[in-house]
């Protein structure tokens, strides 16, 4: 009597990890341990946090103790200068940093994620140029002066410059592949910053405008300014969030992830709404600010691995760390002046960079 045929081996990775479904290599060594160390990790994190906010609101060239800045926060007196000071000043500075660092970061995660790429930033397909090319033009051809009034602009140029790069990306039997967004990305962001500097410098007022929005800053601002920006990195801190299942699987290549069911198109179109919410309405609220999208993500990996779910959660705590303190370093850095935050996140970024550069094994996707 001849035995039953033996059923078909699940498919395996080169490693030898079973991929039939979306997050086997995300759960690949995963333990009751590490996940505990994951999580345990993410509480120091979210410490951190709440350490460098507090901090954020105390430092500056008035330093402000903590207890005075706790006291101005949940019993505000008005007739106080150092409330007002907290008030009306660093509240609105500290909470811009905090959204607008976790927008980073996380989109920079969905980006290298999207294009496979871990050395990849929210510039990589264009948005960062889109956004900036659409603000400049709403200054110098439509003499808006207000960032509030730059918001519509910004996402219709980022997410205009998106579709063109994903429309462009998509052409030829293979679709869209990681390659052709990238390059696609990369040539008409070169050349969205040429038209965003003739812009610039064709008229000295609008010159003055961005030449310092151009920089990247997050002082100056108001809660006003809050309120339009927090609800859209909020929808799209979200959105990417409920891509990073998809985005494990997609790690596997878009044959496999279809597969093993995965809705391939769903997710790039998700991700590049995402993206295009949080990239444009950072650049619109702070200006193009760098290296933020590029780092965190990338040595948050170094601890959680490729599992997207985790890295996503992480980047979104870190990140808004890391822009907080390159802020308070901005504004201790000189005696009787500052630096921006986007020069401060650019010189931390080079010697980082190099160094992921210099590594003999870069943390994979």
């Amino acid at each position: 009597m001849s035995r039953p045929p033996a059923p078909p081996a699940p498919p395996v990775a080169e490693d030898g990890t079973d991929v039939s479904n979306p997050d086997a290599g995300s759960r690949a060594g995963d333990s009751p341990h590490r996940t505990g160390t994951l999580v345990a990790g993410l509480i120091v994190s979210a410490l951190v946090l709440v350490v460098v906010t507090i901090a954020s609101l105390a430092v500056g060239n008035r330093a402000i103790d903590p207890a005075t800045v706790l006291h101005a926060v949940f019993a505000y007196d008005d007739e106080n200068p150092l409330h007002l000071m907290v008030m009306e000043l660093r509240v609105p500075r500290t909470l811009l940093g905090v959204i607008v660092g976790a927008a980073l970061a996380v989109c920079g995660g969905l980006i290298q994620a999207f294009t496979r790429n871990p050395l990849a930033d929210p510039g990589i397909l264009g948005v960062n140029a889109g956004a900036s090319f659409a603000v400049t033009f709403a200054v110098g051809v439509l003499g808006l002066s207000t960032p509030s009034a730059y918001v519509p602009f910004a996402l219709a140029g980022a997410f205009a410059l998106t579709m063109l790069v994903y429309t462009l990306g998509s052409f030829g039997p293979s679709g869209a592949t990681p390659m052709k967004l990238t390059l696609a990305g990369v040539a008409l962001g070169a050349a969205f910053t040429g038209f965003t500097t003739a812009i610039v410098l064709r008229d000295t007022s609008t010159l003055q405008v961005m030449r310092f929005w151009g920089v990247g800053s997050i002082g100056g601002r108001t809660l006003d300014q809050l309120t339009w920006a927090a609800p859209l990195i909020a929808v799209g801190l979200l959105i990417g969030l409920l891509c990073a299942r998809s985005l494990n699987a997609l790690a596997l290549g878009d044959d496999l992830a279809q597969a093993l069911g995965a809705r391939v198109r769903v997710t790039r179109v998700m991700v590049i709404v995402a993206v295009t919410m949080l990239a444009g309405t950072s650049v619109a609220a702070a200006g193009p600010i760098a290296f933020v999208g590029l780092m965190i993500p990338h040595i948050v990996r170094w601890f959680t691995g490729p599992d997207q779910r985790w890295v996503l959660t992480y980047s979104m705590i870190i990140g808004p760390s890391f822009l907080l303190l390159a802020d308070i370093l901005g504004r201790i850095a000189l005696p009787n002046s500052e630096l921006r935050v986007g020069i401060v996140t650019a010189l931390l970024g080079a010697p980082i960079l190099i160094a992921l550069v210099r590594r003999k094994r870069v943390s994979g996707l």
